[in-house]
């Protein structure tokens, strides 16, 4: 058989090599052939999602939660050590020192990554901000955001503290910090369809799970930006993570 694996396209442009190295590795050890899905937007990962052609994906959580609970997927690893948090950044010029100095009609700058937008929001609360208060500025990558903050053309932007973290230090210097989130319990997730038979699954959980201090698998999980390696997340961890997501969603 051959297993289509759709990788979120959240991860910083670093990442790309290592997503590959990571298929060509599980393919050797898990024996199963993956084709490997990199979608550049969150449009074209609905729409091959809806092809009903993903057997696998490492989803963001606000993702992974409704296809868990929607469309025949379960969870079956969490990277170790390695949650979703999320940043509120600005220019270093801005006249702006925290989160809470943000006013009614500000402009963010942020992708389409649902899970960061309703952290910011959360973390926005200090401000007494809502979604209606706020004007939004779409852009399609990270660093597009980082390029309007740092010359002004918005008040703020939204990150995936990993993607912040991997800007160039250049860029980093014309930014400042106004908040980071701190919720552990919130990460990617590997999910599989129902559909993929119970011993494939098996296969594919246990190459996943052994990579972590193997002379092959552990330059690969470095690479990824996650030493840590994976581990299983059981079902109770992922029905806690669904309520967490719908309590940010209230």
């Amino acid at each position: 058989m051959t297993l289509n694996l759709l990788i979120a396209p959240d991860f910083a442009p670093e990442r790309f090599a290592g997503w590959h190295m990571l298929n060509t590795l599980l393919q050797k050890k898990s024996g199963i052939h993956i084709h490997l899905m990199t979608p550049a937007s969150a449009a074209e990962q609905a729409e091959l999602i809806a092809s009903g052609k993903v057997d696998g994906v490492y989803a963001n959580p606000f993702d992974a939660a409704s296809m868990i609970r929607d469309a025949g997927y379960k969870a079956i690893a969490r990277p170790i050590a390695k949650s979703d948090e999320m940043v509120i950044a600005t220019g270093a010029n801005a006249a702006y020192e925290a989160a809470r100095d943000l006013k009614p009609g500000c402009t963010i700058a942020l992708t389409d990554n649902r899970d960061v937008k309703l952290i910011g929001l959360r973390l926005l609360e200090v401000a007494d901000l809502k979604e209606p208060d706020i004007k939004w500025h779409l852009v399609e990558n990270y660093q597009a955001a980082a390029r309007l903050a740092i010359k002004g053309e918005v008040d703020a932007a939204f990150f995936l503290a990993e993607a912040y973290n991997s800007l160039s230090g250049l860029t980093r210097k014309q930014m400042k910090v106004l908040v980071e989130s701190k919720l552990a319990d919130i990460t990617h997730v590997f999910l599989l369809n129902s559909r993929i038979s119970a011993e494939d699954s098996a296969r594919f959980a246990q190459a996943l799970l052994e990579l972590k201090g193997t002379p092959d698998g552990q330059p690969v999980l470095d690479e990824l930006g996650m030493s840590g390696g994976f581990e299983v997340m059981a079902e109770e961890d992922a029905e806690f993570m669904i309520d967490l997501m719908d309590t940010l969603l209230e």
